[in-house]
């Protein structure tokens, strides 16, 4: 039996989408993997399942080129609220989220934000906004759980660090329980923001929609930007805005790249 999937992207973020809302598709973390690989698979960053929710409109569940299923993806959940259309309520492991279409792209209500250690999650107690906490000439970062855990840097030159080396160092640091997602960011002025993310189970990437939410936020508890800042990432930009009732709006352009099936013997669950 084959089974049919659509490719999209997120500024360059890209996913392997399968709706199994009609018909059930096993996923494993193995079989995730194999359909992430770049050389033998069909290739992604993030493999989306889409199945029935009984609180939302769809469930999706998300897994890293690893395998690894995670709790959220921002770019991936604006390529969703594309494919659905309209407004749509999207059910997640890190919470129900809601996506709208329009002119300026997708939108997506990504909640509230968490700031306490023990939700970050951190191994020990320690204050969020500041973290008394380095790795070379990284140091003094802000954490913030948007869904999944995030770790920021506020740099001068956020291009000049070599964060391919050091962001695989802080993911799997042993502060952070659950890994972290590393990001790099150089405040432009008072709206604008430039970053670069390692991506927990990915890598390097073009973009990554929940650190862009998570690096604005905690920007602006820095009082480093305002309540509404534009964050360019080497994929393009994303506006991000933390209205007054706590949560925070991603809005951003989402892309099908093509639509294909492939045989499920091929990649057995």
């Amino acid at each position: 039996m084959r089974t049919p999937f659509r490719k999209m992207h997120g500024l360059g973020n890209d996913f392997i989408v399968i709706d199994a809302r009609a018909r059930a598709v096993a996923m494993s973390n193995a079989r995730a993997a194999a359909l992430a690989d770049r050389r033998t698979g069909i290739g992604c960053d993030q493999l989306i399942v889409l199945e029935p929710s009984e609180i939302a409109d769809v469930r999706m569940r998300i897994f890293n080129a690893d395998g690894g299923e995670v709790e959220a993806c921002g770019n991936a959940s604006r390529a969703v609220g594309l494919l659905l259309g309209g407004e749509q309520r999207i059910e997640t492991l890190g919470g129900t989220i809601a996506s709208s279409t329009g002119a300026d792209g997708v939108s997506v209500d990504m909640g509230m934000p968490r700031f306490d250690w023990d939700a970050i999650p951190l191994a020990y107690a320690m204050d969020t906004l500041t973290m008394p906490v380095g790795w070379e000439d990284l140091s003094d970062p802000t954490a913030v759980n948007v869904g999944n855990p995030h770790v920021i840097f506020f740099v001068p030159d956020c291009d000049a660090v070599d964060l391919a080396r050091l962001g695989p160092a802080i993911e799997t640091d042993p502060l952070f329980p659950a890994r972290v997602n590393v990001n790099v960011a150089s405040v432009v002025g008072s709206d604008h923001l430039r970053l670069r993310v390692w991506e927990r189970g990915v890598g390097l990437t073009r973009a990554c929609g929940t650190g862009a939410c998570a690096t604005a936020i905690g920007a602006m508890r820095r009082k480093l930007v305002g309540r509404t800042t534009r964050v360019d990432l080497p994929g393009g930009t994303l506006t991000i805005a933390w209205r007054e009732d706590g949560s925070i709006l991603m809005t951003g352009p989402a892309a099908t790249s093509f639509e294909g099936t492939f045989e499920d013997s091929d990649f057995p669950a």
